[in-house]
């Protein structure tokens, strides 16, 4: 019975070491002193090298026109017209300020299917610049067809212009 019962006892310490869970083992959390991991396309220098494979929260969260709240992810150029953009401005206001895009498309999102909701947010619109990045409107509410109000801008100096 004690062989048995030893034997049971080392099979455990071994699978526990085998797995990581031994005591002052890891515990699979970073150390505070450890560098942030880079978000999926973007560069440890905070410049956006893959507009497409960006995902919201990576840049940094701002209040804009009329209190709309939005998000501006990467570096704009120095020469870039989406320097004089602001969140919350019309799709007409950012067309007259970066001119016509190079490619454009519109997606829906979650909120489309929440059954009786009628806010805003049912649909966003994407306008891509080449060279320049990707602005993103989030659309009007039910019976508000006026294409909505830009929550997050793309800063990307290596955008295609294509999605």
């Amino acid at each position: 019975m004690t062989t048995k019962l030893n034997l049971l006892i080392a099979s455990l310490i071994f699978c526990a070491t085998l797995s990581g869970c031994q005591t002052g083992g890891s515990t699979g959390a970073r150390p505070d002193n450890a560098p942030s991991a880079v978000p999926p396309g973007m560069n440890s220098n905070g410049e956006v090298i893959d507009a497409s494979k960006v995902q919201s929260g990576s840049g940094k969260s701002v209040k804009g026109i009329n209190d709309f709240e939005g998000e501006i992810t990467g570096v704009a150029a120095s020469n870039s017209r989406f320097a004089q953009l602001q969140i919350g401005m019309s799709i007409r206001q950012a067309l007259d300020i970066c001119g016509p895009p190079n490619d454009q498309g519109a997606y829906i999102t979650g909120k489309a299917f929440i059954p009786f909701y009628f806010g805003s947010d049912r649909s966003r619109f994407e306008l891509i610049y080449r060279g320049q990045g990707r602005l993103i409107f989030a659309g009007g509410s039910v019976g508000n067809y006026s294409g909505g109000n830009l929550i997050w801008i793309i800063n990307s100096a290596s955008e295609s212009g294509y999605r």
